[in-house]
């Protein structure tokens, strides 16, 4: 009979955490895929669809919507009164990226008001459970010119 040295045990453990870890990841990354198919195809009960009951969502800013808004019919009404105020467009995914933790599209949108137009680059950053998006984190690359299209 062989004996299992510490060394292989930890090499076990290792490999059972990073076997959870990528699996954490892919799940990830399924959820924040779908949502962006769906974004990308202008499908809105599939993107709702994608949100958890539970979602949470933090709009950073100096802005009459910035705030933690919790519950999915209250972020999704703020949502769309953003897409009311700036008549928001999405011009591109740039990049989906996805972790054991969190997942993230860094995205380009127009904002239109008035006489104004702006195209602006975001990072939305999500934690999932239950394979939907539970939490989001909107990062604006330019939050002086966001605020001023949402006030």
């Amino acid at each position: 009979m062989r004996m299992t040295t510490t060394c292989e045990m930890t090499t076990m453990v290792d490999n059972q955490s990073e076997n959870e870890s990528q699996a954490a990841t892919e799940l990830t990354r399924q959820a924040v895929g779908r949502y962006a198919a769906a974004w990308l195809a202008s499908d809105r009960p599939a993107l709702a669809a994608c949100y958890h009951d539970d979602f949470t969502l933090h709009y950073f800013g100096r802005n009459p919507l910035a705030g933690k808004h919790r519950g999915k019919v209250v972020a999704l009404s703020i949502l769309a009164e953003v897409s009311r105020r700036t008549k928001r467009r999405l011009l591109a995914i740039i990049d989906i990226m996805a972790g054991p933790e969190r997942g993230a599209l860094l995205v380009r949108e127009r904002f239109e008001r008035d006489d104004r137009t702006a195209e602006v680059e975001r990072l939305l950053v999500y934690a999932v459970r239950d394979g939907l998006l539970r939490e989001c984190w909107v990062y604006d690359q330019d939050q002086a010119l966001v605020d001023a299209f949402l006030s």
